[in-house]
């Protein structure tokens, strides 16, 4: 295995293999993204355009298997500010984690662990930011494309010292698979004081 860290426009030079990672990552519950590379990079410009993000990713070989993405949430797009300004929160402080995602079999080997701890500290190196969050799907409990096995996220998240902030939350818009147009989908904001 092998990492590497890519900051600002330096991301750009790996959309083609994240966009790819994204959309199979993203295909599983409970996203079920259905893809575009076309999307993919005008969502990944963002990132490119901001001097203080950074990718983390993981490598297996020349293959792309994992990684994780982080950025000042005052460089991040409206729709992801927006609840943010609403409540009155000081954007300047606040760095947000984008997605940390990792193909189904090198999970359970510490990486999820591994990507919070990078972009936490990432957020940390500049010295001005209090804050870190990030924003998970919410689908209802008895959608019918919910696994059996599915276990969600919130006992490692809390782990991590992050707690949903109530009433903060954002719409993303996407496809679901096998739909033709997009939906709007409710983004639940957890986040935590930076040590």
């Amino acid at each position: 295995m092998e990492y590497r860290l890519y900051t600002g426009r330096e991301i750009s030079a790996v959309f083609e293999p994240l966009a790819a990672l994204r959309i199979s990552v993203f295909r599983d519950w409970p996203y079920l993204y259905e893809g575009s590379p076309e999307y993919e990079y005008q969502y990944l410009q963002t990132y490119a355009n901001a001097p203080r993000a950074l990718l983390f990713a993981a490598f297996d070989g020349n293959r792309m298997i994992g990684a994780t993405t982080c950025i000042p949430l005052h460089d991040e797009t409206p729709e992801v500010k927006k609840p943010f300004v609403e409540a009155g929160f000081n954007l300047q402080t606040i760095f947000y984690l984008g997605e940390s995602i990792l193909l189904s079999t090198y999970r359970g080997t510490g990486l999820g662990h591994r990507f919070f701890d990078e972009r936490e500290a990432h957020a940390r190196r500049f010295g001005t930011y209090t804050h870190t969050c990030f924003c998970g799907v919410v689908r209802p409990d008895d959608h019918p494309a919910r696994p059996d096995n599915y276990r969600p996220l919130d006992d490692f998240w809390t782990k991590r010292g992050y707690q949903k902030v109530p009433g903060l939350r954002s719409e993303f818009d996407w496809p679901d698979i096998g739909d033709a147009v997009s939906t709007p989908k409710p983004m639940q904001y957890w986040m935590r004081e930076m040590d």
